[in-house]
């Protein structure tokens, strides 16, 4: 497939654009705040947004406006913004103490050297502390952000957990003597390993992502040929190639296309794994009734298992290609197969 056009966006694709009409300076400023998880996300949708039409600029400035219209201010990262505020102003010893006396609950931030460990892979990370002592690495994970710490811990030797788990449960105070060894460590370990860890390049991903930018006629010729040496191969390129969010760059007329062939049951669940911003695109393409009608179905349903979500998308997507070989949907630029 060719790369797809820009579509209204949502609230991470706003975040991007807005990041990419700062200066550089300011940019740096806003990006050096944000958490690692927050950061990779962010960059991840900044390298894949592609052209971005002056539409799509005014919406996202739009959205921006309209978000900051209610006055609110997130408390998200709230002390850490008092305490750099604070810093400034007196001075790092007299910020942490009124810190601590005014929000004794709130973690301690990591020393520099330990942070490091929240921008590794949990797998390089559990090589690091596999041969560490439980206590040991029960606090090196509590530097890490929780989903880091569950994959850390996930790639730890199994008979490492339930001690490792214990320890975090029951850590309590720990002194800053045994911080400062564990910085040594950790610090030793980094430098150990510095330039060791081989470098990942290439993968499924990748590979789908250059077959969607190259010419039509490359997919046609090069996709059976992998079918023929790989099937498991083939089968997970086509995944990476078409997936759900792809449907957001088809204009109303077309969402209405292949809405048309889509069982309700099928649609609701496949539109309950996305945020309130992307249901919009499909429901552009329905009647008023028929829109709130499945807005209202989707808000009285319980939870549901992201498998079936997933398994639901999957079966809109098929529904998609169908429509695409068939010549009453087109993706992407069409190259030179529509006239």
């Amino acid at each position: 497939m060719s790369d797809m056009a820009p579509h209204t966006p949502g609230g991470i694709d706003r975040a991007a654009i807005m990041i990419m009409l700062m200066s550089e300076q300011d940019a740096t400023g806003i990006l050096s705040q944000m958490e690692p998880g927050e950061l990779r996300q962010l960059a991840s949708r900044m390298c894949t947004l592609g052209e971005i039409d002056p539409k799509s600029i005014s919406d996202a400035i739009t959205g921006f406006s309209r978000s900051i219209g209610t006055g609110a201010i997130s408390a998200h990262g709230r002390v850490d913004s008092v305490k750099r505020m604070l810093t400034s102003a007196v001075g790092d010893m007299k910020a942490d103490s009124l810190i601590r006396q005014v929000a004794p609950e709130q973690k301690a931030e990591p020393s520099p050297t330990l942070a490091v460990l929240r921008w590794l892979d949990p797998g390089v990370i559990a090589e690091m502390l596999a041969e560490e002592h439980p206590q040991a690495i029960a606090v090196l994970l509590l530097q890490l952000d929780t989903d880091t710490a569950a994959a850390t811990l996930a790639a730890l030797p199994r008979e490492l957990h339930t001690p490792v788990l214990h320890r975090v449960a029951r850590l309590g105070p720990v002194s800053r003597q045994a911080i400062e060894i564990l910085e040594e460590t950790v610090e030793g370990m980094i430098q150990q390993r510095h330039g060791s860890v081989p470098l990942t390049m290439g993968g499924v991903k990748e590979a789908a992502e250059i077959i969607n930018r190259a010419h039509r006629s490359v997919e046609k010729e090069v996709m059976p040929e992998i079918g023929k040496i790989d099937k498991v191969l083939h089968q997970q390129l086509e995944h990476e190639m078409f997936k759900f969010e792809h449907l957001f760059v088809l204009d109303t007329k077309q969402i209405g296309t292949l809405l048309r062939e889509v069982d309700n049951e099928i649609l609701i669940n496949s539109l309950r794994g996305l945020n309130e911003d992307d249901r919009e695109i499909f429901y552009g393409a329905m009647s008023t009734r028929a829109a709130d009608g499945l807005r209202d179905e989707i808000e009285s349903m319980g939870r549901i298992k992201r498998a079936d979500v997933e398994s639901a998308q999957r079966e809109v997507i098929a529904v998609a290609k169908r429509l695409i070989a068939e010549g009453d949907l087109i993706m992407g630029d069409a190259d030179d197969d529509y006239v």
